[in-house]
């Protein structure tokens, strides 16, 4: 991993650029695996919305969460449009009398892939308001990460280059909440899966998801039964920041509680559960005899038509009399030959009246090899 630090601001302190230490981080094997065995169809299945309700430790309500997962549309390096999951999330809320929030968007790949992410985090503070900024963009064979931190009227900015492969397992914020819905879905966490992530510093580190098992919590008044998942971020300097996650069957996000944090986000009023829909089998329908004769329409109707094809036969026979001729001159010259291959001496008998085949001389050895026996046992 490369990188290198700009300011947009000359007042900026730390302006060098972040060197790399030590040896790549690469996520399990188990993790890549699991993601790898993600369906199109599986995720379609997890487009929804949610709100949640934030709500101090004392339950007096502060704010409010909104994510939404949905189908979006981008354009890649050569210009095609494609369709990618597109996450979106904000919060907003109030800490100690102080406005606060935070706002995400990414584009992901149907593997779970960050092509494209945006987020910013705000504590507006009277006396010195502070705004961090983190962008990644997938820009041909790298992940460009963009990271502004923003104190009173003082900016750092730095920008880190990750190679597109040394970013696989790697899990951002928008794939993280999506990640989430995909476990409560199937029930389960990959064992032993470490994937990668950013912390607060925006530097790759690991992390982790662990199942706690089924609990049941109180919602609009019904009970319900939640799965449960710890997500932990392992800093590479400082504690481990773990996050616990209460999920429906389908999906949907019922309580998050941030590990040390004097708040957490509740779910307040029960959404209609999905479920996957069950392809029945087509019926099957058995044949039943037509019988058209005892039909009175139909036999009327076949009465008609033939009839019909009567009339219309004797009609193109008086109009053309030597037709007729033609096939009663081939039907007695049959009954006299009665050959055993009829159709070879069907094909020898109206062979000169073709229009292209050059005609016979008058006068011919009746030994001579017919070109249609020639033909017939060619392909025989």
């Amino acid at each position: 991993m490369s990188s290198k630090a700009q300011s947009s601001d000359p007042r900026a302190k730390d302006q060098h650029a972040l060197a790399a230490e030590g040896p790549p981080l690469e996520a399990s094997a188990e993790a890549i695996h699991f993601l790898n065995s993600l369906q199109k169809e599986e995720l379609q299945m997890l487009f929804f919305s949610e709100t949640l309700a934030v709500v101090s430790n004392t339950g007096e309500p502060q704010g409010e969460l909104t994510i939404e997962v949905q189908s979006g549309k981008q354009k890649d390096q050569f210009g095609i449009m494609s369709h990618y999951p597109f996450v979106h999330a904000s919060c907003r809320s109030f800490m100690d009398k102080t406005v606060c929030g935070n706002s995400l968007q990414g584009y992901l790949s149907w593997d779970l892939r960050t092509i494209e992410q945006h987020s910013q985090e705000f504590i507006k503070f009277h006396i010195l308001p502070m705004e961090r900024k983190i962008s990644l963009l997938k820009e041909e064979d790298q992940l460009v990460m963009t990271r502004s931190i923003k104190e009173g009227e003082e900016v750092k900015t730095e920008v880190t280059f990750f190679p597109w492969d040394s970013t696989m397992g790697f899990i951002s914020e928008a794939a993280n909440l999506l990640l989430l819905r995909v476990m409560a879905w199937r029930q389960m966490v990959p064992n032993n899966a470490r994937f990668l992530a950013l912390d607060t510093e925006g530097k790759l580190c690991y992390s982790t998801y662990q199942a706690l098992g089924t609990q049941t919590i109180q919602v609009d008044r019904q009970q319900v039964e939640v799965f449960m998942v710890e997500q932990t971020v392992h800093a590479d300097q400082g504690i481990p920041m773990s996050c616990q996650f209460y999920l429906l069957s389908d999906g949907h996000l019922a309580k998050r509680i941030q590990v040390g944090s004097p708040s957490y986000c509740l779910i307040t009023k029960m959404p209609s559960l999905r479920e996957e829909d069950e392809i029945e089998p087509q019926p099957v329908f058995k044949k039943k005899p037509l019988v058209w004769e005892e039909d009175m329409e139909l036999y009327s109707k076949f009465l008609d038509r033939k009839e019909q094809l009567r009339l219309s036969h004797t009609r193109y026979l008086q109009q053309h009399p030597d037709a007729q001729a033609l096939i009663s001159d081939f039907l007695l010259f049959l009954l006299l030959r009665q050959p055993a291959d009829v159709v070879t001496f069907a094909a020898e008998f109206f062979g000169p009246f073709a229009v292209h085949r050059p005609p016979s001389p008058a006068l011919r050895s009746s030994n001579q090899r017919s070109p249609f026996r020639t033909l017939y046992r060619e392909s025989s």
